[in-house]
């Protein structure tokens, strides 16, 4: 929070605490809210940051890091984000050696994440499975926070073995750590900054030189493990850029791991192309590559004292008519060393020249190669994962194409080879190519992707986002959804985009299955028995299917186990009774008399589940709705009602029989029965959120009331028993107009369900987008009508709701009736709903989906996308959910996941849950 002057002045002292509150109401105070996370990946790293088999990717984005999986279809899966302190300047991946296995078992066999950022710190960070977050296994206070040049913090290196790590300043310094083999608690337990000493000397072979520039680049030397000899001393390559001067130096530094001393054991210099990076061949113990502006040099450094130059790439891809223009360029001659004035000193440059450089050894790349430095450079490159034998690099130019490397070694020594164009992008940020043949592209200003090494070429997979960067943006509430929504211009061309921004719930992705799953027409999870905690089924039903999985970490098909009929779509199902499961389709109700065992440890030890069905008459089913021992459907052409109930035959004989049938005078368009709690539902001494609940409706029995919503349109909430058949409770009629006077189209009810906040609400979710909230009138609204008469009340949608049951059960059980006092009221005349809110939420049907089994749950409201529909007092509270567009979408409670909640989008399901947020 950020306080004005008056404010922060005034409360200095306790005593002018007054003051000071009426010091703020004058000024003004702002708080600070993050909308959304930095999406600009800076860095990408590959590892086994999870456990030992897998294969895990971290992107550093500026202020966070990011664990993602890329999955065997090429998307970016996430699996946690998490922020830091501070911004970060680079992240290195610190490998798992054998020779660790003394230390903490939780790191064993996994790799660890290494951070530096402007806080001034270099922290290592272990994953944590069962927190499903990174922590620190230590920090070490390099510098103060911020970025100076002379303070370290801002690139690092890690030996292959994973045994020491370099950290650099931008300018001048260094630092050197080794990796603990024992059990203590300091992962680090050896460090060494250079220079060593104050005067900024480091001790060479004849000598002493310093490191007085910039420094470009870094990486370790590494040694073959394979050969026993001495102690390993790391040896790290520098390219530094020395003051006013063009050149760049190749500095190589030894770590005298006995003396506990650093050691400059070469140095090589030569006036050609800029060197900017500098990176070690896999498994090649020694060979390096070195990246200049307009060609790259492999060195052998196999003898870090005796190094020679091995193979030169010229990297020209420009067209002819750019490269003669830059042929011209490349004509004017840099002066060697240029002082404050501007002029350049022949002496200093000759005194350079002749200093402790090794010019007659094999290094001497410019002047006996009759290759010609190319017009690009290297922007970005990976290597390929796992390929010891034959290393193999793509790399991506400054123009944007990536090609091929392939490094050959064999008894005539280093082969190398260059591909044509692979691709052609934007100039790449970063490369990380990972196992799978996928290599990600990042690219800094738009969004990156995917690509698929096949046949020798490469092929776009999925994209990376990124909004970065905003260079216009406008706040509006898009569609009337009275949640304010940021549209924002991002990008550089080609690469510019307009996007839709908007607060909402983070959810965790959990686990994606394979595109498989087209066509889903809904989808319902379900218990095994009523008073089960967690879901055992999914039930997925498609245009011409229904398949059943079982719920869990994976999802395994039990389809053929549990009895629904596979080669129908399925309009609806749920539980009726303990192991009694439900089956509605277009020509009959199919009750599954218990799962085998197959599908469940509690089912009957039987090779086929048994079942029986009931049908209507020559007529199609439409819709139906299944709850606690209660069944309803409807018919359309001629539209029917139909109540159905289960009763004994036998022991383990069950039916399905018709309790009740009307005839309707409108189609309906949705059918909803509340959930049935084990606690007593009403009770003037409840209370939800801290309010009482005496203003319901007394004596509202839910175990006997269900939701219509009809295409009247309308809304209708009903009652069956046995003496008075069905019974209209309350009506809510639709008719919305626009600012100017104009019907609304499209007002059909999607979805029903009714809701407990304060007092008893009807939602509805409407096929053009828009969300209703009915208010169930209050005692005193009904109690100042001196009679029913002068209400007035759409008729019901039913031609004979007060008639008795055609078709009554002898067998039928009746249950006890409750009158409520408001029908009283009325003389049994239906009360009539209060519309309180109209809320636009998308542009597609809404279906709405309670979390669990209870009237005052939370509910997703399912449009063309997400929102989080949250009790709150007298109110209820949306937020947008931060997932893509979905078709559909259901709770589900298993073991392993109890607030789980599974999406289909894109052909897939996505389990997911709601971010745990951490202190």
């Amino acid at each position: 929070m950020a306080v004005s002057e008056e404010e922060s002045s005034s409360s200095s002292s306790a005593g002018c605490s007054s003051k000071s509150r009426s010091a703020a109401s004058r000024g003004a105070s702002y708080l600070a809210k993050t909308v959304l996370r930095g999406s600009v990946v800076l860095q990408v790293v590959y590892g086994r940051i999870r456990s030992s088999t897998s294969y895990d990717v971290v992107l550093g984005k500026e202020t966070s890091v990011e664990l993602v999986i890329i999955d065997e279809d090429g998307i970016v899966q996430s699996i946690c984000e998490q922020p830091v302190f501070g911004i970060i300047k680079d992240i290195a991946v610190l490998p798992w050696n054998e020779k660790f296995r003394a230390g903490s078992l939780q790191l064993l066999s996994k790799d660890l994440l290494v951070v530096i950022s402007d806080s001034g710190k270099l922290s290592v960070l272990r994953f944590c499975n069962e927190m499903h977050r990174f922590f620190a296994v230590t920090h070490v206070q390099l510098s103060s926070p911020g970025n100076p040049r002379h303070q370290i913090g801002r690139m690092l290196a890690i030996d292959s073995s994973g045994c020491f790590i370099a950290a650099s300043a931008y300018e001048d310094r260094l630092a050197f750590f080794s990796r603990s083999a024992s059990a203590g608690s300091d992962i680090l337990d050896k460090r060494i900054f250079c220079p060593t000493d104050n005067q900024g000397k480091i001790e060479t072979a004849s000598g002493f030189t310093s490191i007085c520039g910039t420094i470009w680049s870094m990486c370790f030397i590494s040694t073959d493990v394979r050969q026993p000899n001495k102690e390993h001393n790391p040896v790290l390559a520098i390219l530094l850029n020395r003051r006013r001067s063009y050149r760049t130096e190749l500095m190589l530094i030894e770590w005298n791991m006995k003396e506990h001393s650093l050691h400059v054991i070469y140095q090589y210099s030569e006036p050609g192309p800029l060197a900017h990076r500098i990176v070690e061949v896999p498994h090649s113990y020694g060979i390096l590559l070195v990246f200049r502006a307009g060609d790259a040099i492999v060195m052998d450094f196999r003898d870090p004292h005796n190094p020679c130059f091995l193979y030169r790439i010229s990297l020209n891809f420009t067209p002819p008519s750019v490269e003669e223009q830059n042929f011209v360029e490349e004509a004017i001659r840099i002066p060697d060393i240029i002082d404050e004035d501007g002029m350049y000193s022949v002496a200093a440059s000759a005194l350079l020249e002749l200093s402790d450089l090794n010019k007659n050894d094999p290094m001497n790349i410019d002047d006996d190669s009759n290759v010609k430095p190319g017009s690009n450079f290297v922007c970005a490159w990976s290597w390929n994962p796992g390929n010891e034998q034959s290393p193999r690099m793509i790399f991506c130019a400054d123009s944007g194409e990536l090609f091929l490397i392939d490094f050959l070694f064999d008894s005539d020594g280093l082969k190398i080879s260059l591909s044509d164009c692979l691709y052609k992008t934007q100039p790449a940020k970063a490369l990380l190519w990972v196992r799978g043949g996928f290599l990600a592209v990042i690219i800094e200003m738009g969004d990156g992707m995917v690509l698929k090494v096949e046949e020798g070429k490469l092929v776009y997979r999925s994209p990376i986002q990124n909004i970065a960067p905003i260079l216009d943006m406008s706040v509006v509430d898009y569609h009337d959804e009275k949640h304010d929504q940021m549209f924002a211009c991002c990008g550089m061309a080609p690469e510019g985009s307009l996007r839709v921004i908007r607060s909402g719930i983070s959810v965790e992705k959990l686990l994606k299955t394979a595109p498989i799953y087209q066509g889903i027409t809904g989808t319902w999870t379900v218990k095994m028995k009523m008073a089960d905690s967690y879901h055992s089924f999914l039930v997925l039903s498609f245009v011409e299917e229904t398949r059943v999985l079982s719920v869990g970490v994976s999802f395994s098909d039990v389809t053929d186990f549990m009895g629904f009929q596979p080669d129908v779509c399925t309009l609806a199902c749920g539980l009726v009774g303990d192991g009694l499961l439900v089956q509605i389709h277009q020509t009959a109700v199919r009750l599954l008399c218990v799962p085998t065992i197959a599908a469940h440890p509690d089912g009957i030890d039987s090779l086929s589940p048994t079942f029986t069905s009931w049908s209507p008459d020559n007529m199609t089913i439409s819709l139906g709705a299944v709850g606690p021992n209660l069944i309803v459907v409807a018919t359309s052409s001629p539209c029917f009602l139909f109540i159905l109930g289960i009763r004994t035959l036998s022991a383990h004989h069950k039916e399905i029989y018709q309790m009740k049938h009307v005839r309707l005078q409108d189609e309906l368009s949705c059918i909803s029965i509340p959930p049935l709690e084990q606690k007593p539902f009403i009770s003037k001494t409840s209370n939800t959120n801290g309010v009482p609940l005496d203003s319901l409706p007394s004596g509202l029995d839910i175990s006997n009331t269900f939701i219509i919503g009809t295409h009247k349109p309308s809304v209708e909430v009903l009652s069956f028993t046995s003496d008075k058949g069905v019974n209209v409770l309350a009506i809510g009629s639709i008719t919305l107009t626009n600012t100017l006077g104009t019907t609304i189209s499209g007002c059909i009810p999607q979805d029903v369900r009714l809701v407990l906040v304060d007092r008893l609400y009807v939602l509805s979710g409407l096929r053009n987008g828009m969300l209703l909230r009915f208010e169930w009138p209050s005692a005193s609204i009904i109690a100042s009508l001196e009679s029913p008469a002068l209400q007035t009340f759409d008729n019901s949608c039913m031609a004979n709701s007060s008639g008795s049951s055609i078709f009554a059960s002898q067998n039928f059980r009746t249950q006890p009736m409750q009158v409520s006092s408001l029908l009283d009221k009325t003389k049994d005349s239906p009360v009539y709903l209060q519309l309180v809110a109209v809320r636009r939420i998308g542009i597609t049907p809404v279906f709405l989906v309670p979390l669990n089994d209870s009237l005052d749950a939370d509910v997703i409201a399912l449009s063309d996308r997400p929102w989080l529909l949250q009790t709150a007092r007298h109110s209820l509270s949306y937020t947008s959910i931060s997932f893509p567009p979905s078709t559909h979408v259901t709770p589900v409670c298993s073991t392993e996941c109890p607030k789980g909640i599974i999406f289909v989008a894109e052909n897939s399901l996505h389990l997911v849950r709601e971010k745990p947020y951490y202190c």
